[in-house]
């Protein structure tokens, strides 16, 4: 199709293989519940290819992000819910509203405050009954609870200062050491890592964005570990001489 515009195009190649008659078995088949795994997994790989700078790899990952809407958009159209065109006309009406001060008269300048405020605007248009609406389920459990606090701390319900959270964390850790049971166990270990989030949410730092990082540094040093030893070396050493060679490692890094 050499004369269609890239995004006819693609929307094209999608009524093609969701055709009743002569589409593709696979796309057929699927719906909103089937392929929302598939767009949760594109949007991370998406977050992978900024996190390794990759562009080129981040052209793609878009692309396949891309599909996944135009996918979710092509079965609404088949069930005569919406199309593309109403889904990216939407979020046009909405990124207007939210930039008053560049389409409309409002003057003034963005921060995050008023953005937070624009979006409780929408979320009242909508006929929300609570601060908490909106914060999706599907989140990671760590931004969800994040989020939940934000909302939580906007209408006031909040600690003063970090020192609330910092007593709760350990008053968590207590709970924990003393559950009677395995469910209550698992019920103290999320209270526990929910107060985490909220001390390190006191200082002003993202817990998502935070375990990441903490998890790429395991990952780096842990691989060190085992290029210093041999991955079947280091299996076979005792836990002194692995923490030794985290010592020697974390040093390099």
């Amino acid at each position: 199709m050499p004369d269609i515009a890239p995004i006819d195009r693609l929307l094209a190649i999608m009524a093609r293989l969701r055709d009743p008659e002569d589409g593709c078995e696979w796309d057929r088949a699927q719906n909103f519940a089937t392929i929302a795994p598939y767009t949760i997994e594109e949007a991370y790989e998406v977050a992978d290819a900024i996190a390794r700078d990759d562009i080129a790899d981040l052209r793609d990952e878009l692309g396949d992000l891309l599909l996944q809407v135009v996918f979710h958009s092509r079965i609404a159209e088949e069930a005569g819910a919406f199309s593309f065109g109403d889904v990216a006309n939407a979020i046009s009406v909405k990124m207007e509203a939210r930039h008053p001060h560049i389409f409309g008269n409002a003057g003034g300048t963005m921060d995050n405050a008023r953005w937070e405020d624009l979006k409780a605007q929408e979320r009242r248009a909508k006929g929300t009954r609570s601060a908490l609406d909106g914060v999706a389920l599907a989140l990671p459990a760590l931004m969800r609870a994040e989020k939940l606090q934000k909302r939580a701390s906007r209408t006031g319900f909040d600690w003063p200062d970090p020192s609330g959270s910092e007593a709760k964390i350990s008053e968590e850790i207590e709970e924990l050491k003393s559950a009677p049971s395995d469910a209550l166990r698992v019920e103290e270990a999320g209270d526990l890592i929910f107060a985490v989030v909220n001390f390190v949410r006191a200082h002003g730092i993202s817990a998502e964005e935070a375990l990441r990082q903490a998890n790429a540094k395991f990952e780096r040093r842990f691989r060190a570990m085992e290029d210093l030893a041999g991955i079947e070396a280091f299996a076979a050493l005792s836990l002194e001489a692995q923490e030794e060679l985290w010592q020697q490692v974390k040093k390099a890094s």
